[in-house]
């Protein structure tokens, strides 16, 4: 972007109710500048309005009948389209009251009648020049804003990529269907959202903290794809040793996720919680979960919020070796483990929001095709020599 000569390309409005005034300022600017002349201000707000070519530089009589030099300012300055026109009076009136009226109307100069052509041309093509600097800066902000936007859409639409092709990874591998993820995100999202105002939780339920939370949870399991099929698959319940290999998906998914981290080389916020979810979101609140066994406070948000969503949608999803358990049977097992699988004041979002988990259940219910994947996956087990 490259600031244009002033001369010739500029465009100027020259606003007087004397036809002689139009005349001389018309004689003294016509070789330079393209000119549009009315004779009132009436006339000239209605060319302005009728115009999509707005005037680079507008000089203005103040005394004119109907509508003053003033009135016509004034006009302006209150309409954004034209609010950044410089403005020019030329007027007989020169007091320190009507040049101090002018500037406070939006003018950005003030000549006095009878006027001294080279003075006049040089403040015209200064007032044209600073313009013309204005609009180049106001157009790169524009375009800087613009691109900032643009990339920060690309980073955003990166992240989500990222993420939900991970957490294809694992449902690839796992008798989960992608609608668990959508459903368990929501879920996180809701009692985010209703939490948000909670002593113990604004200070993190931030609305870019929640955004995040939605972003990482998909990849709760993605530590199943290091989990062997003959356990990962099993249709039945797991010897203690089978146990113990699966509760180690945890680690897998936190350790793959700090591996790809390292490999950027700096700490990427989305993928914080997606850590903390991955590692933490089998603890309980009285201590008795994995990997860790971490009591109350020390469990991280994010995973003590997974932690609801996610046995929730354990047992009111249909799975092929499996039948749902109706919703009402899912709160009371929910509602019996506050204080001791769950954060107390989670469980009591939970509870209050129980209605929406079962309109989100419903929104996203696994299809036959989606249990069809299960059956296949199943099958190949069946089928392990």
């Amino acid at each position: 972007m490259a600031l244009t000569s002033t001369q010739h390309d500029a465009t100027i409005l020259i606003v007087d109710d004397a036809p002689e005034n139009l005349v001389l300022m018309s004689n003294l600017l016509k070789d330079l500048y393209h000119l549009k002349v009315a004779n009132s201000g009436a006339k000239a707000l209605a060319l302005i309005n009728s115009s999509t070519e707005l005037p680079d530089l507008i000089l203005l009589d103040i005394m004119m009948p109907g509508l003053s030099g003033y009135d016509v300012a004034s006009a302006l300055q209150g309409d954004e389209r034209t609010a950044a026109i410089p403005i020019i009076f030329l007027t007989a009136m020169a007091s320190t009251d009507d040049e101090t009226r002018g500037f406070e109307l939006g003018a950005v100069d003030y000549i006095t009648k009878p006027i001294s052509p080279p003075i006049t041309l040089a403040r015209i093509d200064t007032h044209l020049k600073l313009k013309a600097a204005a609009d180049f800066l106001r157009d790169k902000n524009d375009y800087l804003e613009q691109e900032v936007a643009r990339r920060t859409r690309e980073v955003t639409a990166i992240q989500d990529v990222t993420i939900h092709a991970m957490a294809s990874l694992a449902e690839t591998r796992d008798n989960e269907t992608g609608n668990h993820i959508r459903r368990t995100q929501n879920y996180v999202k809701l009692l985010a959202e209703h939490l948000q105002e909670h002593p113990r939780f604004s200070h993190f339920l931030t609305d870019q903290n929640i955004q995040l939370l939605f972003k990482s949870a998909p990849l709760h399991d993605i530590g199943k794809v290091g989990i062997p099929d003959r356990i990962l698959l099993k249709p039945g319940r797991y010897t203690p040793e089978e146990f113990e290999i699966m509760k180690s998906h945890t680690r897998l998914g936190r350790d793959a996720i700090q591996h790809a981290e390292d490999q950027l080389g700096v700490d990427v916020d989305f993928l914080r919680f997606a850590k903390e979810i991955a590692y933490g979101h089998q603890e309980k609140w009285d201590g008795s979960g994995y990997p860790e066994g971490l009591v109350g406070d020390a469990i991280p948000i994010s995973a003590r919020l997974m932690a609801v969503a996610d046995v929730y949608d354990a047992l009111v999803s249909r799975r092929v070796y499996k039948m749902p358990v109706t919703h009402e049977d899912a709160v009371a097992h929910i509602n019996k483990g506050r204080g001791t699988h769950f954060d107390p004041d989670i469980c009591d979002a939970f509870l209050a929001c129980q209605a929406r988990f079962q309109t989100i259940a419903a929104q996203y219910v696994d299809t036959d095709a989606d249990l069809a994947k299960e059956t296949e996956a199943l099958q190949f087990i069946a089928d392990e020599p």
